[in-house]
């Protein structure tokens, strides 16, 4: 895999760490893309504890109770899938390039193909990361998960 992030996505990732970047914009896409981000340089494991916490602080930040609305097994299986199209593109030379060439990933509905309701809503999933009751998320190499 040869993936890079590129100046604009390090800079969006400083902006959004330092808790710069409007939250009202941090939509689904900036989501997969501070995934992507941390998975260019990162295992998966690292780069799921990076994307916790960076986005508990920009929950304290605008002063949002991070248990009404912080959600670990999305979290976590965000990444995971981010890192199964990483390895199915193989290469990129940005976080947008990389999106542009997945864009089924810009269905935040896509979740529900491996879970069900019940289960990803639940306050179990919302605390913990609980595996997929439908479809396994593909897993690769380089992840402790």
């Amino acid at each position: 895999m040869s993936h890079i992030a590129s100046v604009d996505d390090q800079e969006f990732q400083r902006a959004v760490e330092s808790c710069e970047f409007p939250v009202s914009e941090f939509d689904h896409r900036a989501h997969l893309r501070l995934a992507y981000i941390y998975l260019v340089d990162q295992d998966v494991e690292t780069a799921i504890q990076c994307m916790r916490a960076t986005l508990l602080r920009l929950l304290q930040h605008v002063g949002v109770d991070p248990s009404a609305k912080f959600h670990e097994t999305l979290t976590k299986a965000w990444v995971l899938a981010v890192r199964h199209f990483m390895v199915r593109t193989n290469t990129s030379e940005s976080a947008d390039q990389f999106i542009n060439a997945n864009p089924e990933m810009l269905d935040s509905k896509i979740m529900m193909t491996h879970y069900s309701a019940e289960v990803l809503f639940s306050n179990e999933a919302r605390r913990a990361f609980v595996e997929p009751n439908l479809e396994e998320i593909p897993r690769h190499g380089n992840e402790n998960a």
